[in-house]
């Protein structure tokens, strides 16, 4: 696999600065990555819809179908045929010890599992049976079902088995407070306000549907269910945290005995909110859980089953649902944007030229979903122009920064970057994102400065993102794209992104990932937004991060890194290898200048010998991030788009085999020769 061009095999060099641009004369067979590339880029041109966009699977975890199987038991529809294929498959995904993780090979998840157990009794699984005696020991052993987080504790008051008193007071007057007070709906994240609001309906109604003992779960606690009766008053430690104990206490007392047309107010301003954020989107943030409880919230404020509302809001969590082999999953989201992006630049890298169709059917299909309506993010940024893009097909009123920063360097890749419509959406995207920019100098996902850390201190903070604060690896996409369009260092936002970045990186030089796993995505983005706007890679910080790349490479010559890094540091890098996580070590030695070592030679090699033959790879390990600690991801396109860009970005910038000429190529190879020429100046 090796073309060595000295008829030698030198050995490995010593890491440093001098070795970054002194490549080894050793490098991989010209012929065998021509042919991982054609494989490729071809699996994915025969993937691309018509209408231009590419979209891959979504996988979750099996709170997912648990959760389904939930609501469809509140509306009275567990004996449907789909709750039985949505238990076939919780069972498919269990550990075998019993329960259920949260990741693949991950540990066993109480919350997880007290769903999955509920789930699968309610639809006909006998208690009796060895997995659930398994996994009912595993819950027990555990702290009992009333360990669960928040969020299960609402599902299992809705369906009889817990007191609302058991769960926080989510109460409706939030949707009515002012700006100024700290505790609004606009200081919470864009995905916990999409959550909250229906809850807060919720919250108010205290909906339940009773079964009989024979279906309950009461052998999962430890003690006896409690029921409706606040539990006794005590006075919390002084805190933050106590002081919202306090208050929660406070509102369940309230609720009790104030006269229901007090909540009227609240109710009608959460639901008024709630219809607004149906328009133009694929459900209530057109993600799964704000769009589960927002069927029971319309249930709650009385629409009718065969109600048009009602329908609509069913139809769109139907449309996440994969039937196949006699079961059915269910996805988080859809994430045709995200992935559209992505594979454009995967198949640019790839060799497509920048006016082939496939590239230029998914560059319209982008234009036409650029957003020019104010979202939720205007409430901090009232005079921005609306641009951006979002995540899924229609998702209006959440633009993010990373799809943003995505879409418009997957635009750049095209013949058409130059025609007005494109330089007009950059424009706009662009100065979208200069709004967005943080104090701290860094980039979030959807809002600016949603930082307050009282917030995580509510009782119902636990499912870890209350906050949409800084991320390194956003940060460094948008850098990388203001690189693209000619920015450099002394731009007055990058110049506060990048004290930002160093300020934020680890002492073992890597920097943490926000939404992918974990340290190896943190690093590998900052790297490649560093090169982007050709920081010189002479600086320790990245001699530090490449070498903390090469440290934790295997024997194999891949690299993995398991989602437990999020909980115990002591797992930084550390995990089955991947091909993703593999491809994304790979491009950031590269951009790092690192091209010609022996850890990037071995890396490329370690992709080529595991591609399948159809042009894909193998990947079940998660290596998204949804909420750290509490929700991972797998994107199944990660698997092909990622080593196709480190394969064919590799013979670019070893000059071995591809041309230079693009804009593309030439930033690739910036670290052996000009600065690239911009395909597009803003």
């Amino acid at each position: 696999m090796i073309a060595n061009t000295d008829g030698g095999v030198e050995g490995s060099l010593q890491v440093s600065s001098t070795r970054l641009l002194t490549p080894t004369r050793e490098y991989v067979d010209p012929d065998a990555m021509q042919v991982a590339i054609d494989r490729g880029r071809e699996w994915l041109l025969d993937r691309q819809d018509p209408s231009g966009f590419w979209v891959g699977e979504l996988e979750g975890d099996t709170i997912l179908e648990s959760e389904y199987i939930l609501l469809m038991a509140y509306l009275g529809r567990e004996g449907e045929e789909i709750c039985r294929k949505l238990g076939r498959y919780l069972l498919e995904q269990a550990r075998r010890d019993g329960g259920w993780a949260i990741y693949p090979d991950g540990p066993f998840d109480l919350s997880a599992s007290v769903k999955g157990y509920f789930a699968l009794k309610l639809v006909g699984v006998s208690v009796d049976d060895p997995f659930m005696s398994a996994t009912r020991e595993l819950i027990l052993a555990s702290g009992s079902a009333h360990a669960c987080n928040s969020f299960t504790r609402f599902y299992l008051a809705l369906l009889g088995q817990i007191g609302y008193d058991e769960c926080p007071s989510v109460p409706p007057e939030l949707v009515l407070l002012p700006r100024w007070i700290g505790l609004n709906l606009h200081a919470m994240s864009a995905w916990t306000r999409t959550i909250l609001v229906p809850l807060t309906i919720i919250s108010a109604f205290k909906p339940r549907r009773e079964f009989s003992a024979e279906r309950g779960i009461a052998e999962l606690f430890v003690e006896p269910v409690i029921g409706d009766s606040v539990r006794g008053f005590r006075i919390p430690r002084p805190s933050w945290k106590g002081a919202f104990v306090l208050l929660d206490r406070v509102f369940k007392l309230v609720d009790r005995w104030a006269p229901a047309s007090w909540r009227k107010p609240g109710i009608a301003a959460a639901h008024r909110w709630m219809l607004d954020h149906f328009e133009n989107s694929d459900g209530l943030g057109a993600i799964f859980p704000p769009m589960v409880y927002s069927v029971v919230a319309l249930d709650c404020l009385g629409y009718p089953a065969d109600s048009p509302v009602m329908q609509w809001a069913l139809e769109r969590l139907s449309d996440l649902c994969i039937e196949e082999n006699d079961s059915v999953r269910v996805q988080p989201c859809v994430s045709p944007i995200w992935d559209t992006a992505l594979t454009m630049i995967a198949a640019a890298d790839a060799g497509l030229p920048t006016y082939h169709p496939s590239l230029l059917r998914a560059a319209r299909w982008l234009l036409e979903r650029e957003v020019r309506r104010g979202g939720d993010w205007t409430a901090r940024l009232p005079r921005i122009e609306p641009g951006g893009w979002h995540f899924q097909f229609q998702n209006e009123r959440y633009p993010d920064v990373d799809d943003t920063a995505m879409v418009l360097l997957a635009l750049s890749r095209t013949s058409i970057a130059r025609e007005t419509e494109v330089r007009e959406a950059t424009r706009r995207g662009v100065d979208w994102l200069l709004a967005m920019q943080n104090r701290d100098g860094g980039w979030a996902a959807f809002d600016v400065d949603i930082t307050n850390q009282i917030l995580t201190k509510v009782p119902f903070a636990d499912h870890n993102a209350m906050l949409d604060p800084s991320c390194a690896d956003i940060t460094a996409r948008v850098i990388e794209l203001l690189g693209q369009l000619g920015r450099r260092s002394d731009h007055p936002a990058i110049a506060r992104a990048l004290q930002y970045l160093f300020l934020s990186q680890e002492p073992e030089g890597c920097w943490y990932g926000r939404w992918g796993v974990n340290y190896i995505y943190g690093t590998w983005q900052v790297l490649q937004g560093l090169a982007a706007i050709g920081h010189p890679v002479s600086d320790p910080a990245i001699d530090r991060a490449a070498d903390w790349l090469e440290s934790v490479q295997q024997e194999c010559g891949g690299w993995g890194e398991s989602c437990l890094s999020y909980d115990d540091p002591s797992w930084k890098g550390k995990g089955n290898p991947t091909a993703s996580q593999t491809a994304w070590a790979v491009l950031g030695l590269i951009a790092a200048g690192r091209f010609g070592s022996d850890a990037v030679r071995t890396g490329v090699e370690y992709l080529l010998e595991t591609q399948r033959a159809d042009g894909s790879w193998d990947e079940p390990e998660f290596t998204g991030t949804g909420f750290p600690r509490v929700f991972y991801l797998k994107y199944h396109l990660y698997r092909i788009n990622f080593p196709l860009m480190a394969i064919a970005r590799y013979r670019v910038a070893a000059g071995i085999g591809l041309d230079l000429t693009s804009s593309s190529s030439a930033a690739l190879a910036g670290r052996i020769t000009a600065a690239a020429p911009r395909s597009l100046e803003v």
